[in-house]
């Protein structure tokens, strides 16, 4: 099993009077791999991961980004086939925590492997992963595509981008059956539906109220919109 999975903890596990090159060496040894497998294997993920150059510096003086991306190799040095990772970005600035995820989109991308990400972070799920499954009180309520958990909040929303969306058109969108809310925002008109269905009949109002309509998109709830939702749903 240990051979098979990588994990990267709360603790990056890391030696700090070690240096880079050091602690991948290390663990690399307790991993069986050869020395001459440890050398090409460090060499390439250092390399992958912009570390390379500070390869026989201590982690000590590393900052935690610095330390993220090295406990990141350390969990991928013997290519698992499975890497479990807990909150990875938790407590970086913004751009260590961008860089951080990039990278990991493409070591995975690489190397072939599975990663399994528990957070918090949404926002970063929605970016980062392929399938997401939301969890509420230990129990697995949702499961899919970030888009398909977005399509179970059954929030659907129309944006329609113009001119002329004046307050008493707003007024009569609201008067439709299928319309819960209307609201302006930044790029146009925000229409919060209450199911999903044809929306030629609100078109056609807009342009009746004189309205003029460039574009209508529909768009799916984030995948924070359609936690909530479905967290709202569970306590009900």
């Amino acid at each position: 099993m240990r051979e098979r999975v990588g994990v990267l903890l709360e603790n990056d596990g890391l030696y700090s009077r070690l240096t880079a090159y050091g602690n991948l060496d290390f663990y690399g040894e307790i991993n069986r791999l050869s020395r001459a497998e440890r050398q090409e294997r460090i060499q390439q993920l250092l390399e992958r991961l912009d570390l390379w150059d500070r390869r026989d510096e201590r982690t000590g003086a590393f900052s935690k980004g610095m330390r993220q991306k090295l406990a990141l190799a350390r969990a991928l040095l013997h290519q698992p086939a499975l890497l479990f990772l807990d909150e990875p970005t938790s407590g970086l600035d913004a751009l260590s925590a961008v860089s951080l995820r990039n990278d990991l989109i493409e070591l995975a991308r690489r190397e072939g492997v599975t990663v399994f990400l528990t957070t918090h972070n949404l926002a970063e799920a929605e970016k980062v992963c392929d399938r997401v499954a939301v969890i509420h009180k230990g129990r697995l309520v949702a499961v899919g595509a970030p888009t398909e958990i977005g399509a179970q909040a059954r929030q659907p929303r129309l944006v329609v981008t113009g001119r002329g969306f004046t307050s008493q058109v707003i007024a009569a969108l609201e008067q439709l059956p299928m319309v819960e809310t209307a609201a302006l925002a930044d790029d146009g008109l925000t229409v919060h539906l209450r199911e999903q269905g044809d929306s030629s009949e609100l078109v056609s109002l807009l342009v009746n109220q004189g309205a003029q309509v460039e574009e209508v998109r529909k768009v799916s709830a984030s995948l924070e919109e359609a936690f909530v939702t479905l967290m709202k749903e569970q306590e009900e």
